[in-house]
């Protein structure tokens, strides 16, 4: 099943929508570790759940692995990470081939990051040079089989965010109309970059539908669990972080189980203040996270 029918009929029951992310695990221990708490996630009944594609398609064979598995063993509707880095067509239409052969109907297509030890995106030979062309090759090749989702940023992307955190208004406006073409072109829902500040994810929306963008957008809310890893990934994605935010985080930085505690509360409050609305929240977290909300 598509994962935007999941969610439209999930609403339309007057329920909330929500989703797990996971990312490939580096042993085979972690690989069973991950299905084990996996298990224990599917059974709060998420809408859906995601695996991502390694940085330049490093986790390629597992990622495909695990995908099969949640689908077929975890029997949750699964939608997989597919990014355009290192990745040539054959190599793009053998992930698709493969993941329709174990029946699954999903995908989240994603330019990539640039591999590791470079700094910018290198369009690779015989590949797409960016989201708009993945989509256009998933919709021409293998029509409308798949559900297409693409990535939204509420703060522009990272690429045009300038020294001072934001993007010109006239970024921001390309970045948007960007987005309506990658929906034109046939992807039928977008999930956000993560954010903090639930004031720029319902501007975006709105800026959004002014321009004719008219499929669900899905907030991806990041919980905190971790003061570093928390910075290092909003200075990653260039992420506003309130003032609030960092004065609550600030006397309790050094305090790990106080900073997930808080991260989960930050969390559930902005996800209360999507509700009700016709963009529902998606709980975007790594397994070490997940843990975290299952013991809360």
């Amino acid at each position: 099943m598509k994962v935007v029918d999941k969610i439209k009929s999930v609403t339309e029951q007057g329920q909330t929508a929500f989703s797990f992310e996971f990312f490939p695990p580096k042993t085979e221990d972690g690989v069973e570790n991950l299905f084990e708490r996996m298990d224990r996630l599917v059974s709060y009944g998420p809408s859906f759940c995601d695996i991502t594609w390694g940085a330049g398609g490093s986790t390629a064979d597992l990622t495909l692995e695990i995908a099969s598995r949640m689908q077929n063993a975890i029997c949750v509707e699964t939608m997989m990470h597919l990014t355009c880095t290192n990745m040539p067509v054959e190599k793009i239409d053998h992930a698709l081939e493969t993941i329709r052969s174990n029946g699954i109907q999903n995908v989240l297509a994603l330019r990539g990051d640039p591999p590791h030890g470079q700094d910018k995106f290198v369009q690779v030979e015989g590949g797409f040079a960016c989201a708009l062309d993945l989509v256009n090759h998933i919709r021409s090749k293998y029509g409308d089989y798949f559900g297409i989702t693409v990535a939204g940023y509420p703060e522009a992307h990272p690429d045009v965010i300038e020294a001072n955190g934001l993007a010109t208004p006239e970024s921001y406006q390309s970045d948007l109309a960007y987005l309506k073409r990658k929906v034109d072109a046939g992807a039928d829902l977008i999930v956000t970059q993560l954010f903090y500040d639930t004031d720029i994810f319902l501007k975006f929306v709105n800026d959004c539908r002014q321009i004719g963008i008219n499929c669900p957008i899905v907030p991806g809310i990041m919980p905190i669990s971790n003061y570093k890893g928390f910075l290092r990934m909003a200075g990653f994605c260039k992420t506003k972080i309130p003032a609030e935010l960092t004065a609550a985080l600030e006397p309790i930085k050094d305090n790990e189980e106080a900073v997930k505690a808080y991260g989960i509360h930050f969390a559930t409050e902005m996800c209360k203040r999507f509700w009700p609305m016709e963009s529902l929240p998606f709980i975007s977290t790594h397994l070490a996270w997940t843990n975290q909300l299952l013991e809360y």
